[in-house]
């Protein structure tokens, strides 16, 4: 499958900026906000600010940033990727409103390699020949002109070198997902001689990913489904000669791209409450749940905010808003943030809040956090909303990873990507069992269509209670939550 190549992203035109914002810029959230007696306590003032933030914020407000995302994306080759006209667009949108509203807005401009699949086909060789669909990995070796012919060895899941037989040399080898990085499973496969690497899913769906970095020896590699996989690997099981021809081309070019950063004027800055979400989608899709939904979210809250207190407001902290680029690259916007942070600036931000993914179709309720107390806090706001949330341990997939490595206390919500939902899942928040979260999970079909109402107006709502909450008060301070009011 060929895509086209994007170009140097224009500023978006000002007929359209004007048009995108004027939609979703109520003239309140201009407004000098109205004031209200100040409650006695720091505790009772946090949480008079998350109940008139969460009042004020859902799916009504968000969606209309969904909306423009969709409306970028279908302007704009169909996705909203980084370094693409698409993502740039989407941060000029998202500034603007944060700048009307009030707050100090830097575009944090960085280079990254960028990549895009040109080539990607597999032809099953043995008996009558058939394509088998495939996705290259981003960093991924190139294949010679013409293609690798090749046969397949089964290597199990990759992650060991006594995975790889020794017939791997000059064959390609397929292993499964999970267990250990994909670039872990290329590694071994590189040091055992093989020719190329296939990585079936272990879910159902497609699979496509990323190798971690640029690495002029690495092998061509692609993803194949879960059912393609399994029958490959049922005729080796059987005795059977699989041979393939694999031919996997990637473009490779320096390219630029933005983080959008929003921070309240007024606060303490040596108390900094930071909450983000990726803007950027993949190249085969424009990416609404993932993550224009964590995107609208984190928007939402922060014109809320200004509108219920002013961008300076009277909390104690300083609040931050951040909107990463080139997540689905390997989590590049939020490392080159983390990396130009001095020690001082690093020790400065209490809590990094995270929100990837909160609108998926298929929903869960999972609550990460290794900050104390704020997965509980997070886990009774869900509660005391009727619903229950399962504790989901960080995996390093997406933006809360580079905090964690420097020792930035972390927490967010997920609503599930592509993992299957159990039965016991099912009964606990409806929906469908055996079927994964996001059926459109990095595809084509992730639009407006694909977001599930009630859970992202549930999410948007659990944005606004931690970025009203922690405002306020330490998360250190939030060992003990008593059950918060619902809006």
């Amino acid at each position: 499958m060929t895509f086209r190549t994007g170009r140097a992203a224009p500023l978006v035109p000002l007929a359209l900026l004007a048009l995108l914002v004027t939609a979703v810029l109520t003239p309140a959230a201009l407004a000098a906000p109205e004031r209200t007696p100040e409650p006695e306590t720091a505790h009772d003032r946090s949480g008079a600010l998350a109940r008139a933030l969460v009042e004020r914020t859902g799916a009504a407000g968000a969606w209309r940033h969904l909306e423009a995302f969709q409306r970028i994306a279908d302007a704009n080759d169909g996705n909203r990727a980084a370094g693409t006209p698409g993502h740039e667009r989407s941060a000029r949108y998202a500034g603007t409103l944060l700048a009307r509203a009030g707050y100090r807005v830097t575009y944090q401009r960085f280079t990254f390699p960028y990549r895009e699949p040109v080539t990607e086909r597999l032809t099953r060789l043995d008996g009558e020949p058939r394509d088998v669909p495939v996705r290259a990995f981003s960093h991924t070796g190139n294949t010679q002109d013409g293609g690798l012919t090749a046969r397949l060895a089964d290597a199990g899941d990759g992650c060991e070198a006594a995975r790889f037989g020794p017939d791997a040399p000059g064959r390609i080898a397929l292993v499964e997902r999970g267990g250990c990085t994909f670039a872990a499973k290329e590694a071994n496969a590189r040091a055992a001689g093989a020719a190329a690497v296939l990585i079936r899913n272990n879910v159902p769906g497609t699979l496509s990913g990323t190798l971690g970095g640029p690495d002029p020896d690495t092998l061509p590699t692609g993803g194949i489904t879960r059912e393609d996989g399994a029958e490959l690997a049922a005729a080796l099981a059987s005795g059977h000669e699989v041979r393939l021809r694999l031919e996997l081309t990637e473009l490779s070019e320096e390219r630029t791209t933005v983080n959008v950063i929003a921070e309240t004027p007024g606060g303490d800055g040596s108390r900094v409450v930071l909450a983000g979400a990726h803007l950027d989608s993949v190249p085969e899709g424009p990416g609404i749940n993932d993550n224009g939904s964590g995107s609208a979210a984190v928007l939402e809250t922060a014109l809320r905010l200004a509108e219920a207190g002013g961008p300076a407001g009277r909390h104690p902290h300083t609040v931050r808003f951040a909107l990463w680029s080139a997540e689905e690259l390997g989590l590049l916007g939020a490392k080159h943030y983390v990396k130009g942070l001095s020690p001082d600036e690093r020790d400065d931000i209490a809590l990094y809040l995270n929100f990837d993914m909160v609108g998926s179709p298929n929903h869960g309720h999972y609550v990460q956090a290794d900050a104390p107390g704020v997965a509980e806090e997070l886990t009774a706001f869900l509660r005391a909303r009727g619903e229950e949330a399962e504790r989901l341990p960080f995996d390093g997939r997406s933006d809360y990873a580079p905090f964690v490595a420097v020792g930035i206390p972390a927490a967010g919500t997920f609503t599930g990507a592509e993992a299957v939902k159990t039965p016991a899942q099912a009964r606990l928040w409806g929906g469908t069992a055996g079927a994964p979260h996001d059926p459109c999970y990095h595809a084509a079909c992730d639009r407006l269509d694909n977001v599930g109402r009630a859970a992202f107006d549930t999410h948007v709502k659990v944005v606004a209670h931690a970025v009203g909450t922690y405002a306020w008060r330490a998360p250190s301070a939030a060992s003990a939550p008593d059950a918060p009011a619902g809006g």
